[in-house]
């Protein structure tokens, strides 16, 4: 038996030659002078010695007849089965490209099988020609598709209708589902479909615990199926006789819903899943048309557009969420019946088919975007230079070819991080400030504007903090003066001198440094949490004034690091914190990003929690208040050893200030 395949180098038509190459006969694929050789790099790393028996036939399906010329129509001539599997799978593409692919290309394909005669076409559908017909369609059904607007949805019903109306060879038409990759290696070639979602379950699970409870949505059934059940279905129903004139829905016989596919995700990728649902078809009790007239707002669009942008996924995916249509498959499982082969389920195989995207397709994967290439040439004003997180900070600025500038009050300290940056290859400029005086930072921003043009980044480090409960502060009112001058006014001087320049400039990203406590309201620092979320909420604030002039604002929420400030307290030693460069990959990762916020699990778990339950957090903090002892009146809590107890909780609690 000869066998002719169109599409050979697509996803399916991969899976498929996978099959075919185990049968005997010769294998004639039509392929593209331009692509001959690519194909045949794919053929020799894909089957080897079986590649022998594989054929290149010039031509293309956008071209009468394929282009194919007439003395190759000579070597066709015992070929028995032409697969077409050359077409647009893509939700993106617009009308004409689709059309020309899926309607054009499908009439070409049957103009050639016309002309070799004698052979059975396969014609490879899909669910889509259904359009979005509500009900049960069943494999005789064709006619009977509704909703066809989408340009996908509409050229494959057509392509299907061109094959069904002019062939005049035996036919037999295969619908599959929402392809995805192999239930066996999880291989995909390209993110569609479900794996649009994957770059939200990513961030979820960099986000919270896995164990964390989330409301979902619940959505439509999805028809997945994995790439290896296509090929090896169309491969076994191909060869099994008197089937020709019918139609084969290639599905999986029980859908998960969009809800249940989306937690099968979240559980391969160890992310928490949406354990309460809601259910869009409540949408149904509003009139459609004023549905439709909300869509249409201007703000609405453009609030759901940029929603979509930032999370990578296009507008026409959205069409999956609400497809209602069922699909009888009674053709196909009887046609499979006895062999073995059937549609296993998501949960089986989703970890092959995350594991593969995470470690071959993540888009982040392929970013050339390295601190180097973000950060060169750039000026970079770090506060609190001269120890700890700053210091480590501003090393890895230089390091990567930006010029930091180094704030801090002590002149001395700043001159020796300036000297070894330099020792190290660097260049840095010191500007010492006490950040806490009004005047000298108003005259330090101008005095850095003045002399170094510009500002590219700003990172506002320098922060003073107070332990000590209220009970301990009814007459300490200088504390939260202080604590408010440096890290809330201190910052914000330094952001209203260097931010018209940014909009001006249309180029700007203000990094502030804030506390895990800011999220967890850890008791004992109700002045340094203050301050922080003083410049918390107005960066919140303004954030939406300045995005369109294209300056960012991040906010970085730093569980306990182990630098000189936490040094005087001394039951600090017990407790669970990272180190200043752990610190500072945190501040990094948000210059590579620009994203809007970086926290830790624990904390962004607590931020949570607390707007749900406030009363819990209330006591299990106050627990914790009652665990470890008191500061004295210089700040420094006792060093006596900690009990076990108190040991367990602060590890527990890992990163918490307490």
């Amino acid at each position: 038996m000869e066998y002719l395949v169109t599409g050979a180098t697509g996803f399916i038509g991969k899976h498929l030659l996978d099959q075919l190459v185990r049968r005997e006969g010769r294998i004639h694929v039509l392929v593209r002078p331009a692509s001959h050789e690519k194909f045949l790099r794919l053929a020799a790393e894909r089957w080897g010695r079986d590649a022998q028996r594989i054929a290149l036939v010039n031509g293309d399906i956008t071209l009468p007849g394929c282009g194919v010329a007439d003395e190759d129509l000579k070597t066709l001539a015992g070929v028995g089965h032409i697969f077409h599997l050359a077409a647009v799978y893509d939700m993106q593409a617009d009308m004409e490209t689709s059309r020309r692919a899926n309607v054009d290309g499908s009439r070409h394909v049957v103009e050639l099988a016309n002309r070799l005669g004698g052979a059975t076409l396969h014609y490879v559908s899909s669910i889509a020609a259904a359009g979005r017909y509500r009900g049960v369609f069943r494999e005789d059904m064709f006619d009977e598709a509704e909703d066809l607007a989408h340009p996908y949805f509409a050229t494959k019903h057509e392509g299907e209708g061109v094959a069904r109306r002019e062939c005049r060879v035996p036919l037999r038409i295969y619908r599959p589902g929402i392809v995805i990759g192999s239930s066996v290696t999880g291989e995909a070639d390209k993110i569609d479909g479900p794996y649009y979602a994957f770059k939200i379950i990513q961030k979820l699970r960099g986000a919270l615990p896995p164990w964390m409870p989330l409301i979902g949505i619940e959505g439509a059934r999805l028809q997945i199926v994995p790439v290896d059940f296509v090929a090896r279905a169309l491969d076994h129903i191909a060869h099994q006789p008197g089937l020709d004139g019918r139609c084969f829905h290639l599905v999986d016989p029980k859908p998960l819903s969009l809800g249940d596919t989306l937690n099968v995700f979240c559980r391969a990728a160890h992310a928490p899943r949406g354990t309460a649902r809601l259910d869009n078809r409540g949408l149904d009790l509003f009139p459609r048309g004023l549905l439709q007239m909300a869509g249409r707002v201007p703000v609405v669009r453009g609030i759901r557009r940029d929603m979509l942008d930032f999370w990578g996924i296009p507008e026409s995916v959205l069409e999956f969420a609400d497809w209602r249509t069922k699909f009888d498959a009674r053709e196909a499982e009887a046609a499979l019946a006895g062999s073995g082969i059937a549609c296993p389920p998501l949960k089986d195989y989703a970890w092959k088919i995350w594991d593969y995207w995470e470690r071959r397709m993540d888009p982040d994967l392929f970013r050339e975007q390295t601190l180097e290439s973000v950060l060169r040439g750039r000026i970079v004003v770090v506060t609190g230079a001269s120890s700890g997180i700053g210091e480590e900070l501003a090393r890895r600025v230089a390091a990567a070819g930006a010029t930091p500038i180094l704030v801090a009050r002590t002149a001395e300290k700043l001159a020796a991080v300036q000297a070894d940056i330099a020792a190290a290859g660097g260049k840095a400029l010191v500007y010492p400030c006490d950040l806490s005086d009004a005047e000298a930072t108003r005259a330090v921003a101008e005095k850095i504007l003045a002399e170094q043009g510009r500002v590219d980044y700003l990172i506002n480090n320098a922060g003073r903090s107070i332990r000590r409960s209220i009970g301990e502060s009814y007459d300490r009112f200088h504390d939260f003066e202080r604590t408010m001058q440096l890290n809330y006014f201190g910052s914000l001087r330094l952001i209203l001198g260097f931010l018209p320049s940014m909009r001006e400039r249309r180029f700007g990203h203000i990094i502030n440094i804030s506390s895990i406590g800011v999220q967890t309201n850890a008791p004992r620092f109700s002045a340094y949490v203050a301050s922080k979320a003083a410049l918390d909420s107005f960066s919140r604030s303004i954030a939406s004034e300045v995005v369109n002039d294209h300056v960012h604002i991040t906010t970085v929420y730093m569980p306990l690091v182990r630098t000189p400030m936490i040094a005087p307290t001394r039951i600090y030693d017990y407790f669970p914190a990272i180190s200043p460069a752990q610190a500072a990959d945190m501040v990094l990762t948000s210059v590579l990003t620009r994203q809007k916020r970086v926290a830790t699990r624990l904390g962004t778990f607590g931020e949570v929690t607390y707007a749900v339950a406030p009363r819990v957090v209330d006591y299990v903090l106050g627990f914790g208040y009652r665990l470890f002892p008191e500061s004295t009146r210089n700040g420094k809590a006792e060093g006596r050893p900690l009990p076990a107890e108190s040991v367990a909780f602060a590890h527990l609690l890992k990163g918490i200030h307490w």
